[in-house]
């Protein structure tokens, strides 16, 4: 059996999350694991889908977009429930519309003309449900004064706390974290909407994986509340549990992808 490998796409503020749930998959499955965090994630997300990387944490825009290509890849393992009562025990999870504590800005329809920042063109929780809020209004991008790329959700945020920007939409995911690490960052600044929900951001393996082992690895990583050892990695983490889902699961994602597929956003 060779190292089984895993990544993630995700904000690197989880980075964490996937090197211990890796571990813990290893000791577990008594088997080699790598984690793999030394590339772009551009770069991680290509040899995940090319098989490259067996198993990773990824985007719900670009599983589905890969999925409904021809000659997909990747398959679902399974996705995090968040631990606030907000997700209601369920795998979703929200983008949270975030200004300044002390900005003018009261709700979404107070940003025209505002500056307003987003992680990357890619990005569900960043972008896509971002498009699909504005379609839903009978706007576009052009609602706002100025559209910008950051790199990240975390450099969205610092650039509204630095008035570089107004506002952006972060993955709740990530706030959750840095209400954790990070605390007196999120106490400057105030959420005026929420978006979604949305389905949360799947796991995913490699299709060239044995069937076996796909069935070991779902079984360990839904049963890691029950042990002790992973309790502790999913508390440091936020997550109450991870859960089996299927594809139809993530039609809400197509919808909002559809919805929004008329929505240009502009390229700085």
């Amino acid at each position: 059996m060779h190292t089984l490998t895993f990544t993630t796409c995700q904000a690197p503020i989880a980075e964490f999350t996937v090197a211990e749930v890796s571990a813990y998959l290893g000791e577990q499955l008594g088997i080699e694991t790598q984690f793999i965090n030394d590339i772009g994630w551009p770069e991680r997300q290509r040899r995940l889908l090319s098989n490259e990387i067996d198993v990773g944490w990824m985007c719900g825009a670009p599983y589905v977009r890969a999925v409904d290509g021809q000659n997909a890849a990747i398959e679902l393992l399974a996705a995090p429930v968040m631990d606030a009562p907000r997700y209601q025990a369920r795998p979703i999870y929200f983008s949270d519309v975030v200004v300044h504590r002390d900005s003018v800005y009261q709700n979404f329809d107070d940003l025209h003309g505002a500056r307003w920042v987003y992680n990357e063109p890619g990005s569900h929780s960043g972008v896509a449900v971002v498009n699909w809020y504005l379609a839903q209004q009978g706007m576009d991008y052009r609602f706002f004064g100025d559209v910008r790329p950051s790199g990240s959700h975390q450099q969205s945020l610092q650039r509204v706390l630095d008035g570089e920007a107004d506002a952006c939409a972060i993955d709740t995911t990530v706030l959750d974290l840095l209400g954790v690490q990070q605390p007196h960052l999120l106490d400057q600044v105030r959420m005026i909407q929420a978006l979604g929900p949305s389905p949360i951001p799947p796991w995913v393996m490699g299709r060239h994986i044995s069937q076996s082992l796909q069935t070991r690895l779902q079984r360990a990583l839904t049963n890691m509340h029950l042990t002790e050892s992973g309790r502790q990695i999913l508390q440091r983490s936020q997550v109450q549990q991870f859960v089996s889902v299927s594809d139809a699961d993530y039609d809400r994602t197509r919808e909002m992808l559809e919805r929004s597929r008329t929505i240009a956003l502009p390229m700085s």
